[in-house]
């Protein structure tokens, strides 16, 4: 694996802390922005809304510029949105810092990937984007429990700082480490670059992404709730479990991206099916502590752990550019926007196992995606054996006469 791949890594790890450190420090902030709660909870929805919206704009203005030289200038803009977090002297300013990080943020993974694609042969790209992805499960393992501590002991903006000196180092590590390389699949002017969304099966691997994430996100978005009000876990055990639920979507990624290469449509639709039965499974045994963590694991195995086989398919149906990696990384946060919020919806009316059903619901939403190609791969297989037949008749009758 070329070592440009984990340098790559690297910065997805410092913006993935970024996108997910409000979380571990809305009390401080809310504080500190004299902001409520609910307001503060609203950064992360303006990050998130921003990546999917203005991420592909930003990968646009950059697409004529060597992938080396876009992932510089996309540092530049998340490093001065987070310098201006750190700063931010009141909620409004903080809003706009979130967008701007945001846009990069998502800019740079549809990038990151394609320089991936590019840098490695096409027998191993599942591999290299579990690598890649690898930051975005260690960004969630590690990176918001760290940023966490040091805002709780130095303040929030210094939590800030340390990813904004994280960025830092990555930006200048990527200078040094990546290869200028160039693209040589596809793509050239905007028309060209756009002329591939015409295609349906892009947009039917794209909406796989969104359910497959979307069912994920419903039920993740609110495992604090779930294990402290009806499990009965106390507050202090909860993130053990979810540092066991982050080395899980660790290790399951990896494990996705040793398989996605050669079975990527097999991967996505055994790991739907894994990931309704663990959904389903946990909604009915919420109550019980030790059925409740398994499930909770299985969820982290076969959930965000499908990303190399995701990003697998939606190459090999659309191209390995940045401005497809980048819608499709879009429609994979359409699937957080999604499942987070229909979830908090749902608990309202109908209490806190429902983001779990809702959750399962999506996961078979993902399943029908997949049924088209399932049908073509069995046509394919008949048509395969079939040919095969006709030409052993015919052997058979050259050689009887």
């Amino acid at each position: 694996m070329p070592r440009a791949v984990y340098v790559l890594a690297l910065g997805v790890f410092a913006m993935v802390t970024s996108e997910f450190v409000v979380a571990g420090l809305m009390p401080q902030m809310a504080d500190g922005l004299d902001a409520t709660i609910p307001q503060i909870g609203y950064l992360i929805t303006a990050f998130a809304a921003a990546m999917s919206l203005g991420g592909p704009l930003l990968t646009v203005a950059v697409l004529r510029l060597r992938p080396k030289r876009a992932l510089a200038v996309l540092f530049v803009i998340f490093l001065l949105g987070n310098v201006l977090a750190a700063t931010a002297s009141g909620y409004g300013v903080m809003v706009a810092a979130r967008v701007i990080t945001g846009v990069a943020s998502q800019a740079f993974f549809g990038t990151a990937v394609s320089l991936c694609a590019e840098l490695t042969r096409p027998e191993v790209r599942g591999r290299a984007v579990a690598v890649l992805m690898n930051g975005l499960m260690l960004g969630t393992l590690l990176g918001l429990p760290l940023s966490t501590l040091v805002g709780e002991y130095l303040g929030w903006r210094a939590a800030f700082w340390v990813i904004t000196g994280l960025a830092a180092v990555a930006a200048l590590w990527t200078l040094a480490g990546v290869p200028d390389a160039t693209y040589t699949e596809g793509g050239g002017s905007l028309r060209e670059e756009m002329g591939v969304f015409r295609n349906r099966r892009l947009w039917r691997a794209l909406s796989t992404s969104t359910c497959v994430i979307g069912a994920t996100f419903c039920a993740f978005s609110y495992f604090n709730p779930i294990l402290t009000e009806i499990t009965g876990f106390g507050t202090g055990t909860v993130p053990l479990l979810l540092i066991g639920y982050g080395a899980a979507t660790v290790i399951g990624n990896n494990v996705v991206g040793r398989l996605a290469d050669r079975h990527a449509g097999t991967v996505l639709l055994f790991g739907l099916v894994l990931n309704l039965v663990f959904l389903t499974g946990f909604a009915l045994l919420a109550h019980l502590k030790a059925p409740t963590v398994v499930f909770m694991m299985g969820v982290g195995l076969v959930g965000v752990t499908m990303n190399p086989a995701m990003v697998t398919r939606v190459q090999r149906v659309g191209n390995a550019r940045p401005l497809v990696n980048t819608v499709h990384s879009s429609f994979i946060t359409f699937g957080i926007i999604i499942g987070s919020s229909i979830g908090g919806l749902a608990i309202a009316d109908f209490g806190l196992r429902a983001p779990l059903w809702l959750g399962a619901g999506m996961a078979v939403i993902g399943v029908l995606t997949l049924v088209p190609d399932v049908f073509r791969r069995l046509s394919g297989a008949r048509a395969t054996g079939a040919g095969e037949v006709a030409g052993a008749r015919r052997e058979a009758r050259v050689m009887s006469s």
